[in-house]
């Protein structure tokens, strides 16, 4: 068993009670799209393809804290732990462990480096599109949120509330990912999904007013 698969192994183990809009089948989608994006900018494919996978380890932990904790500082904390067992490269797990702590949208943390800026745009991407609206339903009903409010106030709401739905998710963050994205490979990808939501939201503010 190569390194890869150790990794992956290991990996899939903390998603065992992991939420539905951030299970394994993320994870995947995100190394399909990181691998990709990848090749195309001329990263370190290695380096992308161990950060994509441990990237959302530390997500639960945020999951049970309602988001007060950063789950990419804590990940990145996980993953040096589990790649010094491994017995890596101390340069490779520095720069696998700056690709995790970079790539959350809503944190401090500046990726630098192609391989931080792949796995960003990788994860970005599967947050927008058909899957992303698919996983913003889903998160929306693992919070308790309503179906929907075309009205609503995102200044005055709050996120893990009944009032953080799909469409709250698409106003604060997703609708601006086309614009954050920071390969040429990703921005391609972004701008087709980004236009896909757009006439979707579009079309269910209308479904909801009976207009169509």
């Amino acid at each position: 068993m190569n390194r890869i698969e150790k990794i992956t192994e290991i990996s899939r183990k903390h998603f065992v009670n992991a939420k539905g809009s951030h299970r394994w089948d993320h994870t995947q989608r995100v190394l399909k799209l990181a691998e990709q994006i990848a090749r195309q900018e001329g990263a370190d494919v290695e380096v992308v393809k161990i950060a994509a996978l441990l990237h959302d380890i530390g997500r639960v932990k945020e999951d049970q804290s309602n988001g007060t904790i950063d789950h990419a500082l804590v990940g990145a904390e996980m993953a040096e732990k589990i790649l010094k067992e491994l017995s890596l490269e101390e340069e490779l797990i520095k720069k696998i462990v700056h690709c995790i702590k970079t790539h959350r949208f809503r944190g401090s943390h500046i990726p630098e480096t192609i391989e931080a800026k792949v796995l960003f745009d990788a994860d970005k991407i599967d947050s927008i599109g058909a899957v992303g609206i698919g996983r913003a339903f889903l998160f929306a009903g693992e919070v308790g949120a309503k179906l929907h409010d075309q009205h609503i106030d995102v200044e005055k709401t709050k996120p893990y509330t009944e009032d953080d739905t799909a469409y709250r998710e698409y106003l604060v963050k997703l609708s601006t990912i086309k614009d954050r994205v920071l390969t040429g490979g990703g921005r391609l990808l972004a701008e087709d999904r980004h236009q896909f939501m757009v006439e979707f939201f579009d079309r269910l503010n209308k479904e909801v007013d009976g207009a169509l």
